[in-house]
């Protein structure tokens, strides 16, 4: 037996539909949010359909079907209106996918009507042929070439071979047209390009698959491209389809949350100096949401900084900020360390306040721009030369001692 079936656990057929599984998974949530989504509920069906076919597919099924049925081979025209069936609701969901469900133009429709009978009609003359002809003889693995030259059979093959052939190659291009468009997500053009591949990849299938059925017309055996080859591609096919489908959603997902983490971390000089400044803590609690967490520290870090407002001197913050610019940071940077230039100060005039028991300006300057960049400002905490440097600069602008950080 194969090394691809590992002695009859068929893998080639299980681990795509586990993969297509995890995928529904995955979607599954937004699928049901957002149930009246069209689109949506087309991608669940589809997925649900690609893994029906694989597991319609593997031999132990096929078996259990057609012992169930007590029709021998009956398997073979399910998995292939099955296969068929998602041929032409994969060329459907491109097109609306692509135009938008609210097309409704002549050409879209017309074409759509045409993709639906087409395969309509395909899955009817399947089982027609079937019923016509004589399998009597159960095949689990090899039923595309055992029964090549029996009449009806032969032409069932090779429509649902070229069916299958034809809504790859269409879809495959429709999706390569797409990603050459501009303006596509990252995450929806590396969706796109794994969807493009899945069903291009499909196409060596149907080479594989009909260039065993003809080697059999002519009376060579090259029934491995069907047992062997064919096989394996399906798998592979189907997990790029399922990535395809899925990556958009999660890749937006993940890039979303590392996101939110790093702006937290970017935010924890800046965080640890103001609890100086403030008694307050923020509540640790376990299992608490990355959003809550990034807000509750912003806020901390606001509250903290409009609490130290009324001891920043502005004229410390314009001599740092033309310090900065004067050593060539860019203005962006340049604000960030006149910033913390000036927060170090407003610190230390606090604390020299305090210990001499006099009570701080009672009136703040405006702090906007500083609480706007308090992640810049929380990122340039850790340029401690940068800052020196800026500092060093400011207080030989005034003719001041430089005060230590």
């Amino acid at each position: 037996m194969s090394t691809f079936f590992l002695d009859g656990l068929y893998i080639v057929f299980w681990v795509p539909a586990l993969v297509l599984t995890t995928a529904l998974v995955i979607k599954l949530p937004s699928i049901v949010k957002l149930w009246k989504d069209p689109l949506l509920r087309s991608v669940g069906g589809l997925l649900v359909l690609a893994c029906a076919i694989f597991v319609f597919a593997a031999p132990p099924t096929i078996a259990w079907t057609n012992r169930v049925t007590g029709v021998p081979n009956i398997s073979a025209p399910l998995v292939y209106s099955l296969l068929t069936t998602y041929c032409g609701s994969c060329l459907l969901l491109v097109a609306a996918w692509r135009n938008g469900i609210s097309d409704r133009s002549a050409v879209t429709s017309r074409a759509m009507r045409w993709v639906l009978l087409a395969y309509s009609g395909v899955i009817v003359a399947l089982w027609v042929l079937f019923a016509l002809a004589d399998v009597q003889e159960e095949r689990l693995r090899d039923f595309d070439t055992y029964y090549a030259n029996a009449a009806f059979i032969r032409e069932l093959i090779v429509l649902y071979l070229l069916a299958h052939a034809v809504a790859g190659l269409i879809t495959a291009k429709l999706i390569w047209n797409w990603v050459r468009t501009g303006g596509l997500d990252a995450w929806l053009r590396a969706g796109l390009t794994c969807l493009g591949a899945g069903n291009a990849t499909n196409l060596i299938f149907d080479s594989a698959k009909l260039s065993a059925v003809v080697a059999r017309w002519n009376g060579d055996d090259l029934d491995w491209l069907s047992t062997e080859l064919a096989p394996p591609v399906a798998s592979i096919a189907a997990i790029l389809i399922a990535v395809g489908f899925v990556l958009p959603h999660v890749g937006q997902y993940l890039y979303r949350r590392s996101r939110i983490w790093l702006n937290h971390w970017h935010l924890r000089p800046l965080y640890r100096l103001m609890r100086t400044v403030s008694d307050d803590r923020i509540p640790f609690k376990l299992g608490s949401a990355a959003e809550l967490r990034l807000t509750r520290r912003e806020t901390f870090i606001r509250d903290a900084l409009l609490r130290l407002g009324r001891y920043v001197d502005e004229d410390l913050a314009q001599r740092a900020y033309d310090a900065a610019r004067h050593l060539e940071y860019a203005p962006g940077r340049a604000t960030s360390l006149a910033h913390v230039v000036t927060i170090h100060d407003a610190l230390e005039t606090r604390r020299r306040l305090r210990e001499e028991g006099a009570t701080g300006p009672p009136d703040s300057p405006d702090t906007e721009d500083l609480l706007e960049g308090i992640e810049d400002v929380s990122r340039a905490l850790r340029h401690t030369e940068d800052i020196r440097a800026v500092r060093e600069r400011a207080a030989t602008a005034a003719g001041e001692r430089v005060p230590p950080i």
